[in-house]
């Protein structure tokens, strides 16, 4: 236990402590207010209308209408998009065609065209959404109107124009909030930077100081130092956790005393990878750098901005090698669906089969340079001292 001890005073008197309560906390505060009003909602779009006709601002005002967009000007004839898209004052431009209400009158259809910037694709969810509705709003009421015109009744006539309708309902995370994925994310990662720079450095900062074997040359000695940052780290998540339920709203329905329990299990595995990777370093100045090896995979591959879904197999086998591929499950499935802690077994186990082969490793590598330190020396303990002879 004098190695337990011994690096709870370092991390009490190192940087460490500061950065892993401060760095994540100042991540989920401005991330967190950053994304708070997420809904990309009133896109600027400007609409081409060659019709000129009632039928025709009647649609604009519709367009206008809706929650995501919002017509910023009305063009009597053609121009090209890439003006009327420059300097991203626009993001859409719809066209209303020559004789769109003498068409409708005449029950013959026409189309209309939507231009879209997708430069920046999230911008235009909203866009697709909303204009889809108005066309099939449209549609309907048009359709419904003449048949109600030659004498059909109002339930009849939407049964023809439309027997199926849909609804649907968004669980979880029903308004697409930027802090339930993205900004978890960031945090998430800020703790991964520090926990796993710090860890990695103790064994080149002991290696430094002498003190490697000071406490023995059992493996365990090593491995019980990672138990400061994985507690550490723990209370850290689960503060910015609290913070962004808080400042963004961020959906956690699990219990946190026992959602502490998977935390504490992926905070140790994610320790221990960081004592593994930073094992061999021959200074401080290279754990760094290893880390990166690290973190890199984690953000892109775990579902922080992307699904796993989008990527083929072998990357998602990949992913199961890192620690936060199985803490983004486990959020999703006890924060997000308030799922039971024994449902994820799983994840608890992946990590904990993460924490028994990193520790295998650690422990082959600490007993290879316990060999070649060669004996260490036995303090003499109740030695008799030997009169001299005269």
């Amino acid at each position: 236990m004098n190695s337990l001890i011994d690096e709870w005073k370092h991390v009490a008197g190192s940087k460490y402590l500061r950065f892993i309560f401060i760095g994540p906390l100042v991540a989920a505060i401005f991330f967190g207010l950053m994304f708070s009003h997420n809904q990309v909602s009133e896109s600027p779009v400007v609409v081409i209308d060659e019709d000129h006709s009632a039928y025709s601002r009647q649609l604009i005002s519709t367009i206008n209408a809706s929650q995501y967009m919002n017509v910023t000007n009305v063009y009597a004839s053609r121009i090209a998009p890439e003006i009327l898209l420059a300097n991203e004052k626009a993001v859409a431009v719809i066209m209303l065609p020559k004789q769109l209400e003498q068409r409708k009158q005449q029950g013959l259809s026409t189309n209309i065209g939507i231009l879209m910037d997708n430069t920046i694709p999230s911008g235009l969810t909203g866009i697709r959404t909303a204009i889809q509705e108005i066309i099939v709003t449209e549609n309907m009421t048009l359709s419904m109107t003449r048949l109600i015109q030659k004498g059909m009744d109002t339930e009849t006539s939407k049964g023809l124009v439309s027997p199926l309708s849909l609804q649907q309902r968004m669980l979880f995370n029903p308004t697409t909030s930027y802090v339930d994925f993205m900004v978890l994310g960031f945090v998430n990662i800020v703790v991964l930077m520090i926990t796993t720079s710090a860890a990695g450095a103790i064994v080149p900062r002991l290696r430094q100081e002498g003190k490697l074997f000071a406490n023995g040359k059992s493996p365990f000695q090593i491995w019980i130092r990672s138990v400061p940052y994985a507690v550490m780290s723990s209370i850290s998540l689960l503060l910015c956790y609290g913070l962004l339920k808080q400042v963004g709203g961020m959906r956690f329905e699990a219990e946190p005393y026992l959602f502490i329990i998977p935390l504490l299990v992926y905070a140790f595995a994610l320790a221990l990878v960081g004592l593994l990777i930073g094992y061999s370093a021959k200074d401080l100045s290279k754990v760094n750098s290893r880390t990166n090896f690290v973190v890199y995979p984690s953000f892109l591959a775990t579902g922080i901005q992307l699904t796993p879904l989008v990527f083929p197999e072998p990357f998602q086998i990949f992913a199961w090698v890192l620690p936060m591929n199985w803490l983004n499950r486990l959020i999703r499935g006890m924060a997000f669906r308030d799922g039971a802690l024994t449902a994820y077994s799983l994840e608890i186990g992946a990590l904990l089969i993460i924490i028994g082969v990193v520790s295998l490793f650690i422990g082959l590598l600490v007993l290879r340079e316990a060999g070649k330190a060669g004996p260490s020396r036995e303090p003499l303990m109740n030695s008799e001292v030997l009169p001299s002879s005269s």
